[in-house]
Formats: C-alpha cells, structure tokens, sequence
C-alpha cells in the first residue's frame, strides 16, 4: 500500500493540539442547570487550581485550556458533568489530566452544590485528532474496474455496521501494532477509536474514506482520536519501546500520532483491495498455512515446501501437514 502511495507523494498528514479531557461527576445537585453556570462562573479559579498541580507541563507549554461543563440526564439521578481540557504536550497525559481531576473535584462540588464522584480522563478524546491521507494509483492496482470495487466496497463500511466493525478492526490491526511497539496503550486508543466511529446520528460507521479523484484515482483518508506520548511511562522505559521509537525517528507526539494513523490507512487500504480482487483468504490461508506447517513439527527449512502443498491442495490442516511432512523427509 505505501509503494503504490508513492507515485503520489506518498502520506499526508495533520494533528490538532494533544488535548486531553477530564471528567468531574458531580452527583445530587438540585438545580443542575444552574449548578452548570455556577462552575463556568468558577472557571478561571478551577483552571489555576489544576494547572498549579503539574508546574512542570505548564513550563513545556502545556496546561489547562478550557473548562465546560454538561448536565447528563441518566436513570439514576441527573448529574452535572465537568470537563477540563488539557494540553499534555508530548505526554499521552492520563496521570496528568487525572491528577488534575482529583485536586479540583471538591471545590467543584462544593460550587455546584452537590458530591463529587467520578474524578477521570475520558478515553474519547476527540479534541486530539490526527489525520492521513495517501492518493493510490488505479493502474498501479489494476485499472478502473478495480478502483471502482475497491470504492463499493468502502462504500459498505460505511452504510453498514456488520462491514463498518470488520473494516475498521483492519485498521487497528496497523494502529495498534504501532501504539504496543512504541509503548502506548493501546486499549485507550482503541476504546477512542470505536468512539469516534459513531456517526452523529448514533450508527456504527467506517472511520476511513475512499473516494476517485478526478484522474481515477483512488484517495483514502482517516481521522482519528490518537492519545499516544513520548514523555513518561513504558515508551520511556522500556527497551523495545525505546528501539521502536528510535527506528521511528520520531520526535514529538504529533509526530507518532500521524505516523500511527498513516500506517492504520496503509493497512486498511491493503485489506480493502485485497478483499476488492483475489479475496481476503487467500493471504490469510497462506499465513494459516505456515503456522499448520510448524505446528505439524516442520522444522525452518522445511516449512516453505510444506506449506506450497498445503496451499496447492487447498487443505490447510494439521493432519495433511503431517502427511506432507512424512513423504519430504522419506524424499518423496
């Protein structure tokens, strides 16, 4: 997929402002709605009272942005819900924006008029966004008949949930690959992603788009919520993470980000054309085969033979691997 996103000038990619979000949960307020102004008339004094718990993010930059606050009708109780949002700068920023939670939660309460339960990021962070975008050759995919199925194909992701989930699993197969090498947590991004491919309207959709430009092309965009950091935690300590990071090249979490929603567009694009021409099993069976092979007891150097027979055969079992295995060491 990044070869023939070559010939185009390969990925293109953008970010907004790594801001994280907190949520207050203030629960028995009698009059919410006016428990809602009450805080946004507190806000400044919130804003420094939460900043003067991480000095240090604020001397890199970062820091408080913003405070809103919602009211959230539920079936137990209406509650009123504050957010604080934070640039964490190059920092993935859970402890930060959570310790930043803990310190105003009781004067929020107390401004609201009510008690102060859940104090917590929220995993949808939908103010920190990245995006790619890569043009894809239709004569370097097969022509316009290709393009075309490639483009029907996306085009069911989009109007059905039962593709949309399968399709954008494809591409966190390439995100998540990213975000565990670089010691990021993937189950955070995860969880964001899933989020952001609900639609307005509330239906599960594919996060990613293709469409023909004017020349018959094949443009695929994504956009994503991306909480992934340099600064603290495993990418810092961990030796993997480290090597991983340093292969990268990358300096800032920006960087990583787009990186890690450019390699997700990669994957999904790889996925949707193979499953627009030779179908989907057709790797899948071969990488089955191998692990059949070396499960059978193939040795290295045997595997390849092995599983050619099993492809040729189409019978990608365990005890025709055996079979196979018998006759190459008998030298049939």
């Amino acid at each position: 997929a990044a070869k023939v996103a070559r010939a185009h000038g390969g990925f293109f990619t953008s970010s907004t402002d790594p801001v994280m979000q907190a949520q207050v949960q203030i629960v028995g307020v009698r009059d919410p709605e006016a428990g809602r102004v009450r805080l946004l008339e507190a806000r400044e004094e919130l804003m420094r009272l939460a900043d003067a718990q991480d000095p240090k993010l604020v001397e890199f930059g970062g820091g408080v942005r913003d405070l809103s606050v919602r009211v959230v009708p539920s079936r137990a109780g209406t509650y009123v819900v504050a957010h604080l949002r934070v640039d964490v700068r190059d920092a993935m920023g859970a402890n930060a924006v959570n310790t930043m939670a803990e310190a105003v939660a009781d004067r929020a309460g107390e401004i609201a008029g009510g008690r102060t339960l859940l104090r917590i990021l929220t995993n949808k962070a939908d103010l920190r966004l990245a995006r790619a975008r890569a043009v894809f050759d239709a004569e370097a995919l097969g022509g316009q008949a290709v393009a075309d199925d490639i483009v029907h194909a996306a085009a069911l992701a989009e109007a059905d949930p039962y593709r949309a989930a399968t399709h954008n699993k494809g591409i966190m197969n390439g995100i998540s690959a990213v975000v565990l090498a670089t010691g990021n947590d993937t189950r955070a991004v995860e969880s964001g992603a899933h989020s952001h491919a609900v639609s307005p309207d509330g239906r599960y959709t594919s996060l990613s788009r293709f469409e023909k430009d004017a020349d018959g092309n094949i443009v695929g965009t994504l956009e994503l919520p991306m909480p992934v950091g340099l600064v603290g935690g495993a990418t810092r300590l961990h030796p993997v993470a480290q090597a991983a990071v340093a292969l990268l090249g990358t300096t800032t979490a920006a960087d990583l980000a787009e990186t890690v929603v450019a390699v997700g567009l990669a994957q999904n694009f790889g996925a949707v054309r193979a499953l627009a021409t030779e179908g989907i099993q057709r790797g899948h069976m071969s990488l089955h085969a191998r692990n059949v092979a070396l499960t059978a007891g193939a040795t290295a150097e045997e595997a390849p033979a092995v599983v050619a027979r099993l492809v040729a055969d189409k019978q990608v079992r365990a005890d025709h691997a055996e079979r196979i295995l018998a006759e190459l060491r008998a030298g049939g």
